[in-house]
């Protein structure tokens, strides 16, 4: 009974829904293509038999990419999302060597569409992208749910409690979930998930590789901005957190002239914005998509899918989402390069890395603008204290590591288990 109102009132919102996506269509074009798919209609060249991972955005997708990269050897692979931007990075990273689509809807028909057609080996879930009706069909279908990476704030198991029919119907289904860790288990476990089915293996988003692509992507960035004593970067940023990263680079310039600023916002529809923003203020600026940067004082990174090459060039970073109430980014692809962390004080979408890092040394907590300029140039003047944070924060990270091959054993045994049935 829970989920056919649950699908009711699915139903009744789906003007809403459609109107929501025609709306981001004014910003992000993209957004008002493609709506078949979103209903369950596919392309009848999409091969059956396929191991279905679904990353919903960009930054699921990057975490997953050592997973699916390893997968994809040995199955053939549908990778699903959710948004223009995290489809857009799944074709230049994989391009043709993995079957791409939209995830449906969550409407019972289109699910069913979509089942019928892929019949999945299995259905990976990154995180907590836990919809009922996907989850519920895809189980008495025969196909096995495996939601990875999984986590679940005490915020979010008090939601999950308020519809608890429901919640218990789609614990009951999950085949199989390997979370960061214990206590994110435990919430799992709480809402009903069998415990058989319950593994913890640590984040995989401490698994990062840095192949020779990437460093030489680094190297040849870093050729271009030899002008600069202190490069920062601040990736992900939002609005009413642009304008404070910028606050504190032009206080940074009064001590550090020849510093550099490489802004990366977190979504596309932002970058035309923060140019012209940069341009009310007077501020000299290049563009990463348009020309060679050229000594200018701030480098707008309006491209997608690069921050591993931003990070590599920088002496610090700052991670977006956290001055604002947005809960914060992921911290590790700067952790990779061993350079200092800053972040402010909304991180609670990370507090599986975050705490780690502050008690260790490895980041740096901030308020404001007038905080992190104080602290980019602690770290600017102090060499030492640029060594030692991003020592610690690589150190972390390494400690860390191992989820992607505990994760890919568990799904390997899970689908050899798998019965698959139309």
């Amino acid at each position: 009974m829970a989920r056919i109102i649950y699908s009711f009132v699915l139903y009744l919102l789906s003007p809403l829904v459609f109107l929501h996506l025609w709306l981001r269509g004014k910003k992000a074009p993209e957004y008002r293509k493609r709506w078949a798919e979103r209903l369950g209609f596919y392309d009848d060249n999409l091969k059956p038999n396929s191991l279905v991972i679904h990353c919903a955005s960009v930054g699921e997708l990057m975490a997953a990419s050592k997973l699916i990269h390893t997968l994809k050897q040995t199955h053939l692979v549908t990778i699903t999302c959710n948004t223009p931007t995290g489809s857009a990075e799944i074709k230049k990273q994989f391009k043709d060597s993995v079957q791409h689509v939209y995830l449906p809807l969550d409407f019972p028909g289109a699910v069913s569409r979509f089942i019928k057609q892929l019949k999945p080996k299995a259905i990976v879930i990154l995180e907590t992208e836990l919809w009922p009706n996907l989850i519920i069909k895809a189980s008495k279908h025969g196909i096995s749910v495996c939601v990875i990476n999984a986590r679940l704030s005490e915020k979010s198991q008090k939601g999950y409690e308020r519809i608890m029919p429901l919640s218990k119907q789609i614990m009951h289904n999950i085949g199989l979930l390997a979370a960061h860790n214990k206590d994110d288990a435990a919430r799992f476990l709480a809402l009903g998930l069998n415990p058989k089915n319950a593994h913890v293996t640590g984040s995989i988003k401490f698994d990062i590789t840095l192949n020779n692509e990437i460093t030489n992507n680094v190297a040849k960035f870093q050729s271009e901005l030899t002008t600069h004593d202190f490069i920062w970067v601040a990736g992900s940023t939002h609005p009413n957190e642009h304008e404070q990263v910028i606050a504190a680079h032009l206080s940074l310039l009064e001590q550090q002239p020849n510093a550099l600023l490489i802004i990366a916002p977190r979504h596309p529809e932002q970058f035309a914005k923060v140019a012209a923003y940069l341009t009310q203020q007077n501020i000299s600026f290049s563009q990463r998509s348009k020309a060679p940067h050229n000594g200018q004082a701030v480098l707008l990174a309006d491209t997608m899918g690069e921050m591993l090459t931003l990070f590599g060039a920088a002496n610090s970073a700052f991670i977006g989402g956290s001055l604002i109430e947005r809960g914060g980014h992921n911290p590790l692809e700067a952790a990779a390069f061993g350079i200092p962390i800053i972040t402010g004080p909304s991180y609670t979408n990370f507090l599986h890395v975050y705490p780690q890092l502050l008690d260790s040394n490895a980041c740096l907590c901030v308020d404001d603008a007038d905080a992190l300029c104080k602290s980019l140039l602690s770290i600017a003047n102090t060499p030492s204290k640029q060594k030692e944070l991003g020592d610690n924060a690589l150190a972390i990270l390494n400690a860390n590591s191992g989820a992607v091959k505990r994760t890919i054993t568990l799904i390997e045994n899970e689908i050899s288990h798998d019965i698959i049935t139309d």
